[in-house]
């Protein structure tokens, strides 16, 4: 059974900072992309970051561009989100993604090409 578990949201206060965790267990995970979506009351779930299964590649989305860091450590099964310069816009349910092919590239903002994905975990950013 393939297990993603969020950690690490919360709230903050805008031009704050957040690091969310996701560990991964049951599947190989140095072999996968990850990917961060989120989804905001009201609205579809939009992609936020992804990173390639060796970490030498990432790409963001426009709207985090700058602010939001993704990395990995394939020793701890993890990856992680640096969140910073926080904004309201940011307030959301964050879910990591594992995607479904090994060794893919390059990495994709594609949600249907995530197999396997965590319950979430909440972010919330005052103004």
């Amino acid at each position: 059974q393939v297990n993603l578990v969020e950690s690490g949201g919360g709230l903050a206060q805008a031009g704050g900072s957040l690091r969310l965790s996701c560990a991964v267990s049951g599947r190989a995970f140095n072999i996968y992309d990850m990917g961060w979506f989120r989804q905001a009351p009201g609205k579809e779930r939009e992609f936020v970051a992804a990173i390639r299964w060796s970490g030498g590649s990432t790409i963001y989305a426009d709207s985090v561009k700058g602010r939001f860091t993704i990395s990995r450590d394939n020793a701890k099964n993890t990856v992680y989100l640096q969140m910073n310069s926080l904004k309201p816009e940011d307030t959301a349910v964050y879910y990591c993604a594992q995607r479904l092919r090994a060794f893919a590239t390059p990495p994709t903002d594609q949600a249907e090409a995530y197999a396997y994905w965590g319950q979430g975990t909440q972010v919330t950013v005052s103004s």
